[in-house]
């Protein structure tokens, strides 16, 4: 993880009393969760950030957040 990425995970939080625990954008309770469905839709990171009032940065962290949690998941076969 290079020094970058430390910077931008540091957007993200969990908090058990924010969200019931999800991790959110620092401030907000704007779910990594969400982000990534509203991407997976097909919304552009620009229109994200206008319309939930965040960061391109702010998506960028929550994206390797999403990456770096998925890393440290086992992968079982179905």
């Amino acid at each position: 993880m290079t020094v970058r990425d430390d910077d931008l995970l540091t957007r993200i939080t969990v908090d058990p009393r924010v969200m019931a625990g999800k991790p959110v954008i620092k401030g907000t309770r704007i779910t990594v969760e969400l982000i990534l469905e509203l991407l997976a839709s097909g919304m552009k990171p620009e229109e994200i950030a206008e319309d939930y009032q965040i960061s391109i940065e702010d998506i960028r962290a929550a994206l390797l957040y999403a990456a770096k949690t998925l890393g440290r998941e086992e992968i079982v076969a179905v």
